[in-house]
């Protein structure tokens, strides 16, 4: 199944509608080299959206949702906001954000055809698209998979991956491409300060 967004980064989706997250989240100008932002305008946007929402993953009965360009701006903002939430600190730890910019999101509940109950996004515009990703959300953190949704820990790379180590321990969405790397400029940087040490003394 094929995600746009997540896509460009090859890199596997998250599961079920998890991945509709990811895919936004993954719109943003990331990876080496910087791939495009598809929310920079409009028609991007548009085409990243009409895209996505079609995956049958969502189950989703009503059509498409249409952008304005004061749409993207907002949903664009969001995507950051959210984006920040999932990065952490220096020393490992989540930041503390003040609350995310959205709408009023309401949801429809519909029953399937097996019987259960599906929660389906309402509103239009920008609206809809952030009802769909709370509802995600929701069932992410209810399935215990939401903490797996990181963003990579190279400053070079910043891509959202979903970590499927046993011990949920992975930071960099490759670790040949993004670890390695990393731990040789730290690597080269403790022995150059070692030098200056012993060179000032």
């Amino acid at each position: 199944m094929s995600w746009p967004a997540t896509d460009r980064y090859e890199i596997q989706a998250a599961p079920d509608g998890l991945a509709f997250v990811q895919d936004l989240l993954n719109t943003l100008s990331a990876g080496k080299p910087r791939e495009t932002d598809l929310l920079l305008d409009r028609g991007t946007a548009q085409t990243w959206l009409n895209e996505s929402w079609g995956h049958q993953i969502l189950q989703l009965t009503r059509p498409p949702v249409e952008l304005g360009d004061e749409d993207v701006e907002r949903l664009r903002v969001f995507r950051d906001s959210l984006r920040e939430r999932l990065t952490p600190t220096a020393e490992g730890a989540l930041r503390e954000h003040a609350d995310l910019p959205q709408p009023e999101v309401d949801a429809t509940l519909r029953f399937a055809p097996d019987g259960t109950v599906h929660a389906e996004p309402a509103g239009s515009g920008w609206s809809a698209v952030v009802s769909l990703i709370l509802i995600e959300i929701l069932h992410a953190q209810r399935s215990d998979q939401w903490r797996r949704l990181k963003v990579c820990r190279s400053e070079r790379c910043r891509v959202t991956f979903f970590d499927r180590s046993r011990n949920n321990s992975a930071v960099w969405h490759d670790v040949r491409r993004c670890g390695h790397p990393a731990n040789l400029r730290a690597y080269r940087d403790r022995q150059r300060a070692q030098r200056d040490e012993h060179s000032a003394v």
